[in-house]
């Protein structure tokens, strides 16, 4: 079987109120899913301040390497 997976855009303090929610379960039930979010968080986090920008034209995301 297959997984299949799906993509969420929010802002980074969407994505710390994930965190902290998630923060709030037991360990060894969120361990995996934590390192997920924040490895591809920092990875766009590193690629948006490496292309320049760091504010989107939104505004919402703001990142200062």
């Amino acid at each position: 079987m297959s997984r299949k997976e799906v993509t969420f855009k929010m802002t980074i303090e969407e994505a710390n109120l994930i965190f902290k929610a998630l923060g709030g379960l037991p360990f060894s039930d969120v361990y995996e899913v934590i390192g997920k979010l924040n490895e591809q968080a920092n990875i766009q986090l590193k690629e948006s301040n490496m292309n320049g920008s760091n504010i989107l034209s939104n505004g919402k995301i703001k990142y200062k390497g």
